[in-house]
């Protein structure tokens, strides 16, 4: 007992002798900014006069949307033949152009979703143009599978319209899993993304009001939907946030799960494989990440963003890319082995074929951009050079729209018949429509930048040092909070 009375007495001495070291955590906001800053500086993107910039851009994404809807008009008037599709290749471009857009549109969930179930704070400022980025790239997305029945004014048969005689729909058909899968996914990021707006909707809504600019006031008030920033508001925002987040959170696992069933549940080689649906989740999460910083540091430049998408994000982000494209690389020289040790002669020749056949310069295309330039960012003074890093991340999706090519149309164009093989090449009107579709992600993406908050103020100032109402160093720097007291 005497002992036991001793050791407690000298534990704090012990303590006080033996101080733990405090691990810094990085700073979100620099140069110590105040809440109003960041409501000036993110407000007043939208305040501000239209930049030349905005104009030239506006206009060039315009004429390359045109593209879009000069093919798809040609499509519908004249048939599907005009696409570059014959036997055996029956599925090229448009369901690769479909993935890919896809994939493009996972980070915004990501980012927004889980992490914010695990309190990852460095989502804040990249959270709001990810989301928008999500709903664009769905859009994009939605335009192929539609236009690829041919019959496009028939594609409405495609959803649960009550069918008793099972006329239409083929719900054993993983392209009919694909109409659920993404239209819940859309609805959802939708939903997401509004909610999230409310706050600073109701910002612009105060500010135009005071400035005079009644009309805008109204529009932007409208769409605030009343919001007042009292208690039960943020309260009802908070659970709805929640909830929206832990629905999400396996949506993002899901749809990209089921879209890689389009090909798992085949009977084609290359196709039937189990390690399809985390090999597509790890490859969506990829380009999306890769997107996002493709988006992100030409804005952080062009608005002086550099206090508020620091450098600590940018390392975030390209952590997140190493690590998915080395799960992918991963996959990659799993799927040889599977086919090796599955002992399958087809299999065994699908990628074989793959690597030395005919779309061999697609394979290591695919590879340069997927397996080697993500390891790229294993260094610092690579993370830290953003022109670098933004080549870098065009790499990512170039190498990621030849991963879906190479999936679907080197399995399709050697099937099981040496009699039924072919060649693909695409004709003119797909080349059109897919570039076309930068062109209309482009406009939508530079109408949000313009009307809406680029980032979303109230989740930003929730993790500066002043909103800490004990007065705590949250972030680990003495000296914001010794510049805040």
């Amino acid at each position: 007992m005497a002992a036991h009375a001793h050791s407690t007495a000298a534990q704090p001495a012990i303590l006080n002798e033996v101080k733990p070291t405090p691990f810094p955590r990085a700073t979100l906001v620099e140069n110590n900014r105040s809440f109003g800053w960041v409501t000036d500086k993110i407000s007043g993107i939208i305040e501000g006069k239209t930049p030349t910039w905005w104009w030239v851009c506006f206009v060039l994404a315009c004429c390359v949307a045109s593209f879009t809807v000069a093919g798809i008009t040609y499509l519908v008037s004249t048939g599907v033949g005009v696409w570059g599709h014959a036997n055996p290749v029956n599925w090229a471009w448009d369901i690769v152009n479909f993935v890919f857009w896809i994939g493009i549109g996972h980070a915004g969930t990501l980012i927004s979703a889980i992490l914010c179930l695990l309190r990852q704070k460095w989502r804040t400022s990249i959270n709001r143009a990810a989301e928008a980025m999500t709903i664009f790239a769905v859009v994009c997305a939605g335009i192929f599978p539609v236009f690829h029945v041919g019959r496009v004014w028939f594609a409405w048969y495609l959803f649960p319209i009550p069918n008793s005689n099972d006329i239409w729909q083929n719900y054993r058909s993983p392209l009919e899993w694909d109409v659920f899968a993404v239209s819940t996914y859309g609805t959802v990021s939708v939903l997401f993304w509004y909610v999230g707006l409310l706050p600073d909707l109701a910002v612009l809504r105060d500010r135009f009001f005071k400035a005079g600019n009644k009309v805008r006031s109204f529009c932007y008030g409208f769409f605030a939907l009343g919001w007042r920033g009292s208690n039960r508001h943020w309260s009802n925002y908070e659970m709805a946030y929640l909830i929206l987040a832990g629905v999400s959170t396996p949506l993002v696992l899901s749809v990209h799960t089921i879209v890689s069933f389009d090909f798992a549940v085949s009977l084609l080689p290359g196709w039937h494989t189990t390690i399809f649906p985390p090999y597509f989740v790890a490859g969506a999460i990829f380009s999306g990440f890769g997107m996002v910083l493709t988006l992100m540091l030409p804005l952080r430049a062009i608005y002086g963003l550099q206090d508020l998408i620091t450098q600590y994000h940018i390392d975030c982000m390209c952590k997140i890319v190493l690590a998915t494209g080395t799960i992918v690389g991963y996959a990659y020289g799993m799927e040889f082995f599977i086919a090796w040790y599955g002992a399958n002669p087809n299999e065994g020749f699908a990628f074989i074929n793959r690597a030395f056949g005919h779309y061999a310069w697609a394979y290591w295309i695919m590879i340069s951009c997927n397996v080697i330039t993500p390891q790229f960012f294993w260094f610092k003074k690579v993370r830290e050079n953003t022109s670098f890093v933004w080549i870098l991340s065009i790499f990512v999706n170039v190498g990621m729209w030849f991963e879906r090519f190479v999936i679907i149309v080197t399995s399709l164009a050697r099937d099981f018949l040496p009699s039924s093989w072919g060649y693909y090449s695409p004709s003119i009107v797909e080349i059109f429509t897919f570039f076309g579709t930068f062109g209309v992600f482009s406009v939508l993406f530079l109408l949000f930048i313009r009307f809406l908050p680029v980032m979303p103020m109230a989740e930003i100032k929730s993790v500066m040092p002043q909103a800490d109402v004990h007065g705590h160093d949250d972030h680990g720097t003495d000296a914001l909070a010794k510049a805040h007291h």
